[in-house]
This record gives structure tokens, C-alpha cells and sequence, in this order.
């Protein structure tokens, strides 16, 4: 006998989602398939939603901060020439002023901003110069009192020092839910004894804080020297020479992770200001061994080595050159405004420069690590943040050249604008070794 051929018909309600049927077979099978699909689908669809709303959570933008969208700016319908608009100049993106971009200074260019700076970001103005431009450089946390000392510029010259200053922690801290809290935090003169002459760049290192001291003029040479950061301030010289030669302006310092060494920058920013002599060096970054003594370059080939980091494992070593800046001599936007990079060997030398990250706005003075090995660098608008990477995913945005800040308790930042001090409180912390053993 001929078996009856089964055939498939479609249904009339197939599109509106509903099981087909078969001839000659039972649907409830299918109607079990249909349903456990749908489910599915169900499932995912949650899921996603689910993970969508998430994501909007996750990337909510807090009060204090602004989404810029790159494309925007990637064609404009003007782009004027360099005696125009140059390293000096501050971009301001299409659809934005000047104090617009002030009023919510956290700009975030990519998603992983917001690991930076948390839901709750502020920025506090604490203390501010209408004459000088006082806050300058070299800003560094001392925990064990809680307190950040900096060297103001005022006075920096052949015949006058630039000063060092101190805020407490505490009463920055205080006043973080402010905008403007100037007056609120006391500004405290330290009298280094003896003067630390033209102090730049600091850290701490074992109980103190070491400055690099440019020095003043061709008998009062260059040096390293660790300050008591306590009373009565008393300075120590850790360094004045490279076998007998005088170094040129050293500028910062950072202690290398893999071997406790001291490694350092020497440009020549005195001679540049005018109150150092011609340099007798090459422009080169060195390393101190505090056990032996031994004083070692490790690169040179910079036009003004200047900021310097390493990341938190000490694998990378990070050289800022500011050679774009010529101060008395102007600007010169082909030199370099660059944040280089190198590998770290165990024995602490260095190999494989490669470019890290060029500043758009101003010169990359003063560079500071987080725990994500993640850079942060003081230019010409604020402080601007890379990835391990080397793109910029946002910025602490001043509208002003920031030359240094520095990471100062949990969350904190201490920054300075030149005439203005700011408060900064954020998600991420410091990176870096906190002082050699």
C-alpha cells in the first residue's frame, strides 16, 4: 500500500509568529520547539536591555563633566595658520566658548574617562594670584603629615630664588563641594634652610623631599638636594656634579620600581630664563645609585628632557620633551611637544624610544602615572589624560596652562595654574613609587 506523502503547508498565520503545521504529525513538538525559541529570543533581548541599561549607569555623566565628541572637530570650516593659532593657542571644539568649557571642566573624549574620574568628580579653586604666577611646579604629597608642597615661579632669576610653598590636605579636602573656595585653604611659605635656589621638580624620597634645584647663575651650580619637611626645614645636598662638570637646569625626578634607583632630567631652562650659563652637557636623563654613589646616563638625544614617570611596574620609563618651548627665545611648534617612552630593563637601563603621545595644547611639562598605568600630563589647557595606549581619553580641562600637579591622597589632586591653585577630587590614585628605600 502507497504511504500517504506528508507535505508542509504553510499556515496563513506563519508571519505573525505563530507554529507552522505538518500533515500527519503532531504538533505538539513543535509547538514545544516554538515556544522554547521564543523564550529564548525573550532572554536575550532582556539580557541586552538589561546590559544596555547598565551601560547607561555606567556612563552616566556627572555634574561636573561633559562628553566632547571628537568627530565634530575631525573637519572645520576654517583652519587658520600657525601665526595664528599654534602650540600656544587653547582649541576650543565646534558648538562650544571658553566658558562653557570651564563650567564642566572634565572632559571625557572615551569611555575609560570614567574609570578616572568616578561619578562625582569636582574641581575646587583654592587659592589664587592676581600679580604672580606663584603656582608653578614641583607639587608633591608628603603623607605622613598630609600636606603638598610646591615651587611657585615668582622670582625665579639670576638674582632672586624662586620660593617653595605648602597647603594642608586636610582643609583642601574640607572645601572639595566647592567651586571656588579661595581664602578657605591657607597657603604657607616654607623657609628652606639653606634656600633651595630655584627649585623645579620634587618628589619624596626616604623621609624627605628631594628637590632638583637649577641653581642660580655659573657659581652656584645645578643640584639635588632632600629638604626635612618638617621644621626647621634643614636641606641636604644629595648631588652637584657629573664628575666635576656642572649640570645644566635639572628639572624632575622619579624613582624606578624595578631597582629603587633615582633617575633624573637635565634641559637647560636656566639658560633659556637666563640665569644659568651656557650648558657644558648634553640635554640627557641620568640615574643615581644612593648604595654606590654611581651617577649613570641612560638617554640622551632630547632637545629639553623634562617631566619623568614610570609606569607602576616599572617596565616603561616616560620623558616628556618640551624642546617647542624656547621661553626668551619663543616658541618653535616643529621642536617637540612629545611624551616618549622606553622599555626598562631588570638591570634599569632603558631601550626602544617610541613616541607615546604629542600634546596639542602647549608642552607636556609635568607627567604623573595612575594605578591603570594610565598618563597624566600638565599643558597648555590643563591636564590631559592618555591611555596605555597614548590616546587622549579626556581632560581635566582650565582653559590655562597647568605645568605640574600631582596625586595627593585617595582621590585627590593638587594643580597648578600658574596664578591659580586647584582642588581636584577624582576615582583614580597615584602609580608611583612614593619614595626610594
Amino acid at each position: 500500500m502507497a504511504m500517504e506523502e506528508t507535505t508542509y503547508r504553510p499556515s496563513p498565520s506563519d508571519s505573525l509568529g505563530t507554529p507552522p503545521t505538518r500533515d500527519n504529525e503532531d504538533t505538539g513538538w513543535n509547538m514545544t520547539r516554538f515556544i522554547l525559541a521564543v523564550l529564548a529570543v525573550l532572554s536575550v533581548s532582556v539580557a541586552i536591555a538589561a546590559q544596555n541599561d547598565h551601560l547607561e549607569r555606567r556612563y552616566e555623566i556627572p555634574a561636573q563633566a561633559q562628553f566632547i565628541d571628537q568627530k565634530a572637530s575631525n573637519v572645520l570650516p576654517s583652519v587658520p595658520p600657525p601665526s595664528e593659532f599654534n602650540l600656544t593657542s587653547v582649541f576650543i571644539p565646534p558648538g562650544y566658548d571658553l566658558a562653557a568649557l570651564k563650567e564642566k571642566p572634565f572632559h571625557v573624549y572615551d569611555d575609560e574617562f570614567y574609570d578616572v574620574i568616578g561619578p562625582n568628580p569636582s574641581l575646587t579653586l583654592i587659592a589664587q594670584s592676581d600679580v604672580d604666577p606663584i603656582f608653578h611646579e614641583a607639587v608633591i604629597w608628603y603623607p605622613p603629615t598630609n600636606e603638598s608642597a610646591g615651587n611657585p615661579a615668582t622670582g625665579t632669576g639670576l638674582n632672586k630664588s624662586a620660593i617653595i610653598q605648602k597647603i594642608s590636605l586636610d582643609e583642601a579636602e574640607a572645601v572639595s563641594a566647592k567651586r571656588n573656595a579661595t581664602g578657605e585653604v591657607k597657603v604657607h611659605v616654607v623657609d628652606s634652610n639653606p634656600m633651595v635656589l630655584n627649585p623645579n621638580g620634587a618628589i619624596r624620597y626616604k623621609d624627605t623631599i628631594l628637590f632638583a634645584a637649577e641653581g642660580m647663575g655659573a657659581e652656584k651650580p645645578s643640584y639635588l638636594t632632600m629638604m626635612n619637611p618638617r621644621e626647621p626645614y634643614n636641606t641636604t645636598v644629595l648631588l652637584n656634579n657629573y664628575y666635576g662638570r656642572q649640570f645644566n637646569s635639572l628639572n624632575d625626578m622619579a624613582i624606578n620600581p624595578k631597582n629603587n634607583e633615582l633617575y633624573f632630567t637635565d634641559p637647560s631652562y636656566g639658560l633659556l630664563q637666563d640665569f644659568r650659563p651656557p650648558e657644558g652637557l648634553p640635554h640627557q636623563v641620568y640615574r643615581y645609585n644612593d648604595k654606590t654613589g654611581a651617577v649613570t646616563v641612560v638617554a640622551d638625544g632630547f632637545r629639553q628632557p623634562n617631566g619623568l614617570v614610570f609606569s607602576p611596574c616599572g617596565s616603561h620609563a616616560y620623558v616628556a620633551d618640551t624642546g617647542a618651548q624656547q621661553v626668551f627665545w619663543g616658541i618653535n611648534g616643529t621642536f617637540p611637544a612629545t611624551i616618549y617612552r622606553f622599555d626598562v630593563a631588570n638591570d634599569g637601563t632603558w631601550s626602544n624610544r617610541m613616541t607615546f603621545a604629542h600634546a596639542h595644547a602647549g608642552i607636556p611639562d609635568g607627567i604623573h602615572i595612575d594605578t591603570k598605568g594610565r598618563l597624566y600630563a600638565g599643558v597648555g589647557d590643563g591636564v590631559h589624560v592618555y591611555n596605555t595606549a597614548g590616546t587622549l581619553i579626556g581632560k581635566i580641562f582650565l582653559g590655562q596652562t597647568s605645568a605640574n600637579f600631582n596625586f595627593a591622597g585617595e582621590g585627590g589632586m593638587v594643580i597648578c595654574a600658574e596664578t591659580e591653585l586647584f582642588y581636584a577630587k577624582i576615582a583614580a590614585t597615584s602609580g608611583a613609587p612614593t619614595g626610594a628605600v
